[in-house]
């Protein structure tokens, strides 16, 4: 089944970059960054930040990103999956990475959330941005909790400094 992605989340004021692989099928059904309640990202980045972002509606959830200068999108715009895992991903179309500069000028961190986004790390090293392949935030990632935490704060901490 083909599987399309969501626009991005950016502001002017972006200067840290994540990326995903594809929304899985709770976030497409919710329309939703993870919104599968048993991906961690919001706990994970919440933590990060200093901020109960899984208490938040989603759009104050953005908000605050967006005040942080963190911005969502994912590495690719479609593919064709069954369920949610990254594993099946097939016949993907990568996202048009070339406009960032001009969207997000002040664009200076690329991160990967997981594995199968970061095999496209080099595509944005490249393009003169700086990229880190964090721990995946997907539930079946928690048995790495402790250094996944403290990977994601290394990242994300300075925004509450």
């Amino acid at each position: 089944m083909k599987k399309r992605g969501f626009s991005p989340v950016l502001n002017e004021n972006t200067d840290i970059l994540v990326l995903g692989s594809l929304p899985s099928d709770e976030s497409i059904r919710k329309q939703q960054y993870y919104g599968n309640p048993g991906n961690d990202f919001w706990r994970l980045l919440g933590g990060a930040l200093g901020v109960n972002l899984q208490e938040m509606d989603y759009e104050r959830r953005l908000d605050i990103l967006k005040m942080h200068g963190i911005g969502l999108w994912d590495v690719f715009k479609a593919g064709h999956r069954e369920g949610s895992l990254d594993t099946g991903i097939g016949e993907e179309e990568i996202n048009d990475f070339s406009k960032l500069k001009e969207l997000v000028p002040e664009l200076r961190l690329v991160c990967f959330n997981g594995k199968k986004a970061g095999e496209y790390e080099s595509l944005l090293r490249k393009m003169g941005y700086e990229t880190k392949v964090l721990p995946s935030s997907s539930g079946a990632n928690r048995r790495y909790s402790k250094k996944r935490v403290q990977e994601w704060e290394a990242v994300f901490k300075r925004g509450t400094e």
